[in-house]
């Protein structure tokens, strides 16, 4: 059961992660993007989904690990803010830091959208894969 558990949560976060990824950055809001001038021309879609792969791993083992005595909903919460707010600063606090755009304002308010829609989407998911039965 542990092992369906883990390979479910590794799921309902890279799935969702990389189609939500996929379209937030490059189909919904590509043109706020870029008018940011942070983009590459060549956007190296592989290296996105490699982080997401071992975000996935970390997310679906650490889990059971820290979350395992909650209910699904408050597991899924408490997981949505732990590391909604540890990748948040993890990616857009740094990026907005060091890299040079046109608006770091604009930057922020899409990276947190961003943030706070995917943690919103696959803490639940997580949580659930690890539901008791």
């Amino acid at each position: 059961m542990q092992n369906k558990s883990f390979w479910l949560a590794f799921t309902a976060y890279l799935l969702p992660t990389f189609l939500m990824g996929y379209f937030w950055h490059l189909s919904w809001f590509v043109e706020q993007y870029h008018h940011l001038n942070l983009y590459r021309a060549d956007v190296i879609i592989p290296m996105g989904l490699l982080s997401m792969l071992i975000q996935a791993i970390f997310f679906a083992w650490a889990y059971p690990r820290l979350f395992s005595g909650l209910d699904w909903k408050a597991g899924a919460l408490r997981l949505g803010l732990l590391f909604g707010l540890l990748a948040w600063s993890l990616t857009t606090l740094p990026v907005a830091a060091k890299y040079q755009m046109t608006s770091i304002k604009n930057f922020m308010l899409l990276e947190t959208g961003f943030t706070i829609l995917q943690f919103a989407v696959v803490a639940p998911l997580i949580a659930l894969a690890y539901r008791k039965r």
